[in-house]
């Protein structure tokens, strides 16, 4: 399999792979559903389909980022800033 786009799949794997080390419900959780999406599309073949699944990829890569940095903000929030309650 000498797909130009096999490197492409293979860094959007890796960059998940890292990103889902923080996720919230944990890291082997997020690994087996990773490997579990990537395995389902093993057999994609066309170029249009594969460009189209790396697409969705990198959408979940930007919402993973946008969720820890949510998750950031919050922490930083609660911990510098008063309840009006208070």
């Amino acid at each position: 399999m000498t797909n130009p786009l096999r490197y492409e799949v293979l860094n959007l794997y890796k960059n998940l792979l890292y990103l889902g080390k923080e996720y919230p419900k944990g890291a082997d959780y997020f690994r087996t559903r990773l490997k579990a999406a990537f395995l389902k599309n093993k057999d994609v073949k066309e170029p249009e389909k594969i460009k189209e699944l790396l697409a969705r990829g990198e959408f979940v890569t930007k919402e993973l980022e946008a969720l820890y940095f949510l998750r950031k903000y919050r922490a930083l929030k609660q911990r510098y800033y008063e309840e009006d309650g208070k």
